[in-house]
């Protein structure tokens, strides 16, 4: 049996709008507390002004750098209570091409990693703790995208980013998981967010194909279609939260047979291409 979400204390990054947005409304349905955290400070007000009409003294909100281990330690104080479920959803879609430069290499391992380690890095043990003395333990989420059990055409560097996230995901699945701390791994493929629509309109040929990638691989789905497929997840105790089934399908093909999955790659990423 996984974790139950009614009069948890929650904290979501990249909550200022989409998925990070969905998934902070529905562990408010669900009976969470939730604190909103997201780099841009005048929408992420307004998202949490509008949660907290609905559902009033349960949302708290701090703007930040979802990578700044000040800011993780920030939103873990702003809980009323000590933290349950953490969902580390920020991340950066920067750098297409194979002349991605260091600077956004630089980023893109910054919010779409290391504020995942960081985060475990302040909660984890604490939960380990809770857990061997019977109080509990806690959620980790990490969100990961199908790119990071795929790839994503065009972005060399959310490829290998989200790659990381899902291993450092996993790593902290096989190495706590049976010591109180459940961990989620989030991997949708295409959803309706700021995100996607910057990298249709592009005037990158690396940043368009890779949103025609995503959008063409399955149905682009809401942000709120994405987050209860994760509630679902996290109650059910299972790691990944695949809101695109498909998505498993072609896991299983690439893990079958490697080769053949890069020639199909290849020739989708043709197909694609003007």
């Amino acid at each position: 049996m996984g974790f139950q979400v009614q009069g948890a204390a929650a904290v979501v990054t990249g909550a200022g709008s989409g998925i990070g947005a969905g998934i902070a409304q529905r562990l408010l349905e669900a009976g969470a507390s939730v604190v909103l955290g997201d780099l841009d400070a005048e929408r992420l007000a307004a998202t949490a002004a509008e949660l907290d009409a609905a559902h009033p003294g349960r949302v708290a909100h701090v703007a930040g750098d979802a990578a700044d281990e000040g800011h993780v330690h920030d939103l873990i104080a702003a809980a009323p209570a000590p933290v349950d479920l953490y969902v580390a959803n920020a991340g950066i879609f920067r750098g297409f091409g194979l002349d991605a430069d260091d600077a956004a290499w630089e980023s893109s391992w910054q919010v779409n990693v290391q504020s995942h380690v960081r985060a475990a890095r302040a909660l984890v043990p604490g939960w380990v703790e809770r857990a061997a003395a019977g109080a509990g333990g806690g959620v980790f989420v990490s969100t990961a995208s199908a790119a990071g059990l795929l790839t994503q055409l065009g972005s060399p560097t959310y490829a290998t980013t989200k790659h990381a996230a899902v291993g450092f995901a996993e790593w902290l699945a096989a190495t706590y998981g049976d010591r109180g701390v459940q961990v989620c791994c989030l991997c949708p493929m295409g959803v309706r967010t700021d995100m996607l629509s910057e990298g249709a309109t592009s005037a990158d040929g690396d940043a368009g194909l890779g949103m025609r990638a995503v959008t063409t691989a399955g149905r682009v789905l809401s942000p709120l279609e994405v987050a209860d497929t994760l509630l679902d997840a996290v109650a059910a105790g299972r790691f990944l939260a695949l809101p695109h089934p498909e998505v498993g399908d072609m896991l299983a093909r690439k893990a079958a047979d490697h080769d053949h999955w890069i020639s199909g790659m290849q020739r989708f990423r043709g197909s694609l291409e003007p």
